[in-house]
């Protein structure tokens, strides 16, 4: 379990991470999301000891990082698939972590099979891909068989196939009754893997909760209706008090009553429906929802024509890079 009380993390006048206080619980899958720069990362690096916070504390298990015997032991982590030596092999990168926490040499070989790189175990960490290198760095996480595990964009360079593995990884090893905390901006895959979510913006946290309360409590959910005959639809839903609004392709929303009530209605006066379907926003709708007023950075259009619509702001804050890039031209 990973405990975190009135965290905070100060740089200059700059409040990175303000009083973040949560707990990460075993046995689920925990996702971390927020904008870009919402303080993710620097959430995660006091977490491990990485930066000192300016106030408040975190624990593992009841402990600081610091205090922590063989560490690896107790919380493995992938902050960063490059934080290695690049001209070592993959299997002597895993040894030496191996040996600075008392992990035995057979365990190097035990986890380079479960990610599946022995037959690159000899090769040297420089030549990977980035999918290669995600895959030494999930390696290195599970090196120590610890209980509570934490990865920084797990599926970042992974293909279709390494995806499928690490999702099904993390709960497999949720299953077992281990801590897991992933941070990922990959909403859809987000949606498919966690089971609890917190989310933070501009350092403060915005939500604690399960997935799917976050989605209901954030987002619009509502009834869509398709009928040959709308008009008469239109009428039976008014004389019983109920407000659909017109929407494209001939279809009706309906807010506020069940999908059940609408059909048995239509039942009842013999209406015939073409569709008739529960509607909820995705994940990635009711994070943007959410977060909207906690993004940084924004991307804009200022080299297209007049005239030209304004672009979505996207929650994940792409372009960040290049909008960075351009200021600092």
């Amino acid at each position: 379990m990973i405990e975190l009380e009135g965290l905070t993390k100060r740089y200059g006048e700059k409040v990175a991470v303000n009083h973040l206080t949560f707990t990460v619980h075993p046995g689920i899958v925990t996702g971390f999301l927020g904008p870009n720069g919402a303080g993710k990362s620097t959430t995660m690096r006091m977490m491990l000891g990485l930066d000192n916070p300016s106030a408040g504390n975190v624990r593992i298990d009841g402990k600081r990082y610091a205090q922590l015997k063989d560490p690896l032991k107790y919380i493995g982590a992938l902050l960063d698939a490059k934080a290695m030596h690049g001209g070592r092999s993959a299997f002597n990168h895993l040894l030496c972590l191996a040996q600075s926490n008392g992990i035995p040499r057979a365990r190097v070989h035990e986890v380079l099979d479960t990610v599946g790189l022995t037959q690159v175990a000899k090769k040297k960490a420089k030549g990977f891909s980035l999918g290669m290198g995600q895959r030494l760095g999930i390696a290195g996480a599970l090196l120590g068989d610890p209980e509570i595990l934490m990865f920084d964009e797990p599926v970042n360079g992974l293909d279709p196939e390494g995806i499928h593995w690490i999702r099904n990884l993390m709960k497999s090893l949720a299953s077992q009754g281990r801590t897991v905390f992933v941070s990922s901006h990959l909403m859809s895959e987000m949606a498919l893997t966690a089971d609890h979510l917190v989310v933070i913006g501009q350092g403060r946290l915005l939500a604690d909760t399960s997935m799917s309360d976050f989605i209901q409590q954030n987002s619009r959910s509502y009834v869509r209706l398709r009928s040959p005959q709308r008009e008469r639809l239109l009428d039976v839903l008014h004389q019983e008090g109920v407000t659909a609004v017109e929407a494209g392709n001939g279809s009706l929303e309906v807010d506020g009553t069940p999908a059940e009530k609408l059909g048995e209605l239509a039942a009842r006066h013999q209406l015939v429906l073409h569709e008739l379907s529960p509607q909820q926003a995705s994940l990635e709708e009711a994070f943007m929802r959410l977060t909207a007023e906690s993004v940084e950075y924004h991307a804009h259009a200022d080299h297209e024509g007049p005239g030209a619509p304004p672009p979505p702001q996207r929650a994940e804050g792409w372009g960040d890079s290049w909008q960075q890039q351009k200021k600092g031209a």
